[in-house]
C-alpha cells in the first residue's frame, strides 16, 4: 500500500533546487508536486522514493542518480531530461512527454511506461521482458541491447529507431509500427511475431508479393 502523499503547492516561476529539498524535507510523506516547472534543474542525488508528479515540467533537468523508487509521473513534460544512474523501480510514467530522454546505467526493476513520447530516447539495455507496452512512441529512439522477449507492443512506433543487439524471441510486434522494412532489417527482430501485413512489406523489398 502506498503511503499517503502530501500535496505540494508549486512556487511562482521555475523552482530551485533548494525549493525542492525545503519541500522534501518539510514533509514526513511522500510528496504530490503539481505543476511544478522544473525546467533546467539539478536535482542530482534527491530522494522522491514514493512521490508524484502531476502536470511538471522539467525539460532539460537532471534527475541522476536521484531515487525514484515507486515513483509516479502523470501527464509530465519531461523532455530531454537525464536519468543517469537513478533508481526506477517500479516507477510509472503515464501520458509523458519524454523526448531526448536519457536512463542509462539505471535500475528499471517494475519500470512502466503508459503512452508516453519517448522518441529520440537513450534506452540502452532496458528489460521490457514480459511487459504490455500500450502506445508508446520510439521512433529514433536507441534501444540498443533493449530486451524485449514476451513483450507485447500494441500501438507503438518503432520507425527508425536503433534495435541492434536488442532480443525479440517471442515478442508480438503484430501492434507496432515498424516502418519500411528491408530484408537486412528482419534479422534484428529474430524471434519476433509479426503479422502478414509487416511480413509483406518485407518481402515487396524483395519484389515479391503476398497472394
Amino acid at each position: 500500500m502506498r503511503a499517503t502523499l502530501v500535496e505540494a503547492s508549486a512556487p511562482d516561476g521555475i523552482a530551485s533546487r533548494q525549493d525542492v529539498e525545503a519541500t522534501l524535507q518539510h514533509h514526513a510523506s511522500p510528496v504530490r508536486f503539481i505543476g511544478w516547472d522544473l525546467t533546467d534543474v539539478s536535482l542530482k542525488g534527491l530522494d522522491f522514493h514514493g512521490c508524484e508528479f502531476v502536470r511538471c515540467r522539467g525539460g532539460r533537468a537532471d534527475f541522476s542518480s536521484c531515487d525514484m523508487t515507486d515513483t509516479r509521473f502523470n501527464s509530465c513534460d519531461f523532455n530531454n531530461t537525464n536519468w543517469r544512474r537513478a533508481s526506477l523501480s517500479a516507477a510509472i510514467f503515464q501520458d509523458c512527454k519524454l523526448t531526448g530522454v536519457q536512463i542509462v546505467d539505471a535500475r528499471t526493476l517494475g519500470l512502466m511506461f503508459e503512452r508516453c513520447l519517448l522518441v529520440s530516447a537513450q534506452l540502452h539495455g532496458l528489460s521490457f521482458r514480459r511487459a504490455e507496452l500500450k502506445s508508446l512512441d520510439f521512433q529514433g529512439a536507441d534501444l540498443t541491447e533493449v530486451d524485449f522477449r514476451e513483450a507485447v507492443l500494441t500501438q507503438c512506433d518503432l520507425r527508425d529507431a536503433n534495435v541492434t543487439g536488442a532480443r525479440f524471441e517471442g515478442a508480438d510486434l503484430r501492434g507496432a509500427d515498424l516502418g519500411t522494412m528491408r530484408l537486412s532489417d528482419a534479422s534484428k527482430f529474430k524471434g519476433a511475431i509479426i503479422s502478414k501485413q509487416q511480413a509483406a512489406i518485407l518481402l515487396s523489398s524483395l519484389g515479391l508479393r503476398v497472394a
